[in-house]
Parts: structure tokens; C-alpha cells; sequence
């Protein structure tokens, strides 16, 4: 089970609140202790989280802690780098300074 702290990001699937057809990313403020829930469920707030880890709404949402998930590790970002025409490789560089050298 996941320790339900401020900051921790969760997954939040179907299997933790049938309300979640399409899980969502969730970054915890708090565990709503005050609030009486059944037994192995409680209220969280916090901000559901986008594809790039920008908090696009506020939500309280009632889940079963024990079944939340931690985040899928997101997919290495390979760089996508053009090679360089050779014609433009040797132009690229800077040209050498035309000014005298400084006293």
C-alpha cells in the first residue's frame, strides 16, 4: 500500500473507485480524516494530474486507499536531432575574430 502523504502521486484506476473508468494522475494535499467513510475507503484532495505533470483540476475523490497504484514511469523522451548538412558543417563554426588582441 502507498503511504498517503501531501505530494505523493498516485494512480487511480477503476479497481480503486468504480467512478474512474479512465485512470487519472493524482497528486495528494490530504487525506480527509474528519469525514466518516465505510471501512477501507476515505476521501482524498488533491489535483488530477496531466500528461505532462501540470494540475489541470482540483477534486476531492472517494477511493479504497489500499488498491490506489503508483504512476506508470513515463516513456524516454529520445531527442530528435537532425544531422547537420556537411556543406553547412564546415560554415557552422565561427570565423575566426578579424580584431587585434586586447593590450
Amino acid at each position: 500500500m502507498i503511504e498517503l502523504r501531501a505530494g505523493v502521486l498516485v494512480q487511480v484506476t477503476r479497481k480503486a473507485s468504480p467512478q474512474f473508468v479512465r485512470p487519472i494522475l493524482f497528486r495528494l494535499i490530504r487525506v480527509r480524516t474528519e469525514w466518516i467513510t465505510y471501512d477501507g475507503w476515505a476521501w482524498l484532495d488533491g489535483y488530477q494530474i496531466d500528461a505532462r505533470g501540470d494540475a489541470v483540476a482540483r477534486r476531492s475523490i472517494y477511493v479504497q486507499p489500499g488498491e490506489l497504484l503508483p504512476p506508470e514511469p513515463a516513456p524516454q523522451a529520445t531527442p530528435t536531432r537532425r544531422p547537420v548538412p556537411a556543406s553547412r558543417a564546415a560554415t557552422s563554426r565561427r570565423a575566426p575574430s578579424t580584431r587585434p588582441p586586447r593590450p
